[in-house]
């Protein structure tokens, strides 16, 4: 580290004009003390590593190393001490010490360990500084709007973040933020400098979801020629992101249960139970109660996801954050593709605030990233968002309710099955023409029972 400061504590002048010598002569700064009461007054002035002689005149060197620690987790000392016993370099070390070295010592000796203790303390710093870079972007602000709806939904994730709670339960439509929630939750919560794991039930096969949450011993099965640490038990202390849980099969539901249950488990192909400390956060799109109706999701797994369950609204109910969610990504992008767009049109945005946002924040962030990619003035107006132009197959937004009502769900069903119609029963091309994507579609298929005709 260029420019330490090193503080040097001992009651023997002789020994502290050494050592204080020898470490100006490499270029570090340094302090001196005699006793111990001005070894900790020293220290509160900054030192990054303390030189602690054992015996001081006043205080014993674990009681000095005590006060430091104390006043500075952070701060590495060394011990330097004319007694041999073992036993004493226990203590120092249990008390916290980074190292010791016996007198007399050789200042070559003493150099090294101050090396290695300054880099040590660099790593820290640097990872410290790392940690939070990566929280800064998923603090509670990151959560953009002013409205009700998303203020209950600030005010409760800050509870929880900072609650002893093992598991959350995320639910509402895709593209609402349940992601940028649950990191929020882990950035907040007293978890933050541990690993944040996160996985899609639904991105992988059933053998290697077990796998991959829970790890495999060597042999397991063909091809697993060595052992494997899971996800969640990489996450150890930190917290595991279960998206779309709605997807995962009975058999894993079964032993995540388990896991939520005991704090345990077993590796594939295991014996042995390990016990894992991790805050387990499941987000899905559908309705758990149905699909525990439908026989499809275990009811005692969904009650013991549900003890502290967060419901992220619709953008359609919140039509007020629109305009500051614009603002936002306005923002951000100007940074990232470095434009310089002052804004949207008035025009524009009111159309913006208009539009049905079937997608949720997910597609207003792309519609804003696409207009100020193709953007060349210091505006955005309606032609930097195409979807604002009504397509000739889409419903008129102002078409009117039949005086004897409509029957909804019939609706909604005739529309689906006429996009997969035309689209000869390919989900994606479905649920473009009906301005949904996939997840969405599918949801709707299996909701309605629809099969397609042999």
């Amino acid at each position: 580290m260029p420019n330490a400061t090193v503080l040097v504590v001992d009651d023997e002048p002789l020994i502290r004009w050494s050592l204080v010598n020898r470490l100006r002569e490499e270029g570090y700064r340094t302090l001196e003390a005699g006793t111990a009461s001005d070894a900790v007054a020293q220290h509160r002035d900054g030192a990054d590593l303390v030189l602690l002689d054992f015996a001081l005149p006043d205080a014993n060197g674990l009681a000095v190393l005590k006060q430091i620690k104390d006043t500075d987790p952070d701060t590495l000392v060394i011990m330097l001490t004319a007694n041999t016993e073992v036993g004493t370099a226990v203590d120092a070390m249990k008390g916290g010490a980074f190292h010791y070295a016996n007198k007399p010592f050789d200042l070559d000796e003493v150099l090294l360990l101050v090396e290695k203790a300054l880099e040590t303390t660099q790593l820290r710093r640097e990872v410290r500084v790392l940690r939070a870079r990566n929280a800064q972007p998923y603090g509670l602000s990151s959560i953009v709007g002013e409205s009700a709806p998303i203020k209950a939904v600030r005010a409760l994730l800050e509870k929880i973040g900072v609650s002893p709670a093992s598991t959350v339960l995320l639910t509402g439509e895709s593209g609402t933020g349940k992601d940028l929630a649950a990191k929020v939750l882990h950035y907040s919560s007293g978890r933050a400098s541990k690993p944040f794991m996160n996985i899609t039930c639904s991105a992988l096969p059933e053998t290697l979801l077990e796998s991959e949450l829970f790890g495999h011993e060597r042999g397991a099965f063909t091809g697993a020629d060595r052992q494997k640490r899971g996800l969640i038990e990489s996450a150890d202390g930190g917290t595991v992101f279960l998206d779309e849980i709605g997807e995962m099969v009975p058999l894993l539901q079964a032993k995540l249960l388990r896991f939520l249950e005991e704090k345990s488990f077993k590796r594939v192909g295991g014996v042995q139970d390990l016990k894992i400390d991790v805050r387990v956060i499941a987000a899905t799109n559908r309705s758990l109660q149905e699909e525990v109706k439908k026989g499809r999701f275990r009811e005692d797994l969904f009650y013991r996801l549900n003890v502290m369950a967060v419901e992220l609204p619709p953008l359609r109910g919140r039509k007020g954050d629109v305009a500051m969610l614009v603002d936002h990504y306005v923002d951000l992008f100007n940074t990232e593709f470095r434009k310089k767009i002052r804004g949207v049109a008035p025009a524009a945005m009111a159309a913006l605030q208009a539009y049905p946002w079937r997608g949720n924040v997910r597609e207003l962030r792309n519609a804003v990233e696409r207009a100020m990619l193709l953007a060349e003035g210091n505006e955005l107006n309606e032609s930097h968002f195409p979807m604002l132009s009504a397509s000739e197959g889409e419903l008129s937004t102002a078409m009117g309710l039949p005086g004897e009502g409509i029957n909804l769900e019939a609706l909604e069903r005739s529309l689906v099955v006429q996009a997969l119609e035309r689209s000869g029963w390919n989900q994606t091309k479905a649920a473009t023409l009906l301005g949904l994507n996939r997840d969405q579609i599918r949801y709707r298929i299996e909701k309605f029972d629809l099969h397609k005709p042999s």
